[in-house]
C-alpha cells in the first residue's frame, strides 16, 4: 500500500499538465489532482501504519517514513506552483485605459503581408482589440 500511495501521488502531481490543463473545469482549480493527493497519501499513511503495526508481517517502517516526507515535499510543491507561483501576473497599471488609444503596432495579415494599427485607423476600418489579462 506504500507503494501504491505514492504512486498514486506521483499520477497527481504529474498528470496536471498533460492531461488536466487542456480542461478548462480542471484547470484554474485542480479538484482532481488534490482528490488524487488525497488519496494517494490515505493509502501511504493506511500503509505506514500497517507497517508500524505488525513490522514482522508488512514491512516499509523505513521506505514508508521516506516516502511519506517525499509525498508531503510533491504535495507543497503542487501547491505552491498552482495556487502561489502560477498566480503572480504583472500589475495592469501600464496596459490601456477605457478610451485610451492603444500604441501602434504592426503584425502579419492572413496573407503574411504586415499592417499596422495606424493604417487600420486612417482608413477608417473597424479595429477590436481584446487584452487578456491572467494566466492559462
Amino acid at each position: 500500500m506504500i507503494w501504491v500511495g505514492f504512486a498514486v501521488t506521483l499520477a497527481a502531481a504529474f498528470s496536471y499538465v498533460p492531461i488536466f490543463v487542456p480542461i478548462p473545469a480542471t484547470r484554474d482549480v485542480p479538484w482532481v489532482n488534490l482528490v488524487l493527493f488525497l488519496l494517494g497519501g490515505g493509502l501511504l499513511a493506511a500503509g505506514i501504519r500497517r507497517a508500524y503495526r505488525d513490522p514482522a508481517r508488512y514491512r516499509g517502517k523505513v521506505s514508508g517514513a521516506v516516502l511519506g516526507v517525499l509525498t508531503v515535499t510533491i504535495f507543497a510543491l503542487f501547491c505552491w506552483g498552482n495556487f502561489v507561483f502560477a498566480r503572480r501576473v504583472p500589475s495592469s497599471s501600464s496596459a490601456p485605459r477605457v478610451g485610451q488609444q492603444a500604441p501602434d503596432f504592426t503584425l502579419a495579415d492572413i496573407h503574411g503581408k504586415p499592417v499596422s494599427l495606424s493604417s487600420l485607423r486612417a482608413g477608417h476600418a473597424a479595429v477590436l482589440l481584446i487584452f487578456y489579462r491572467g494566466y492559462w
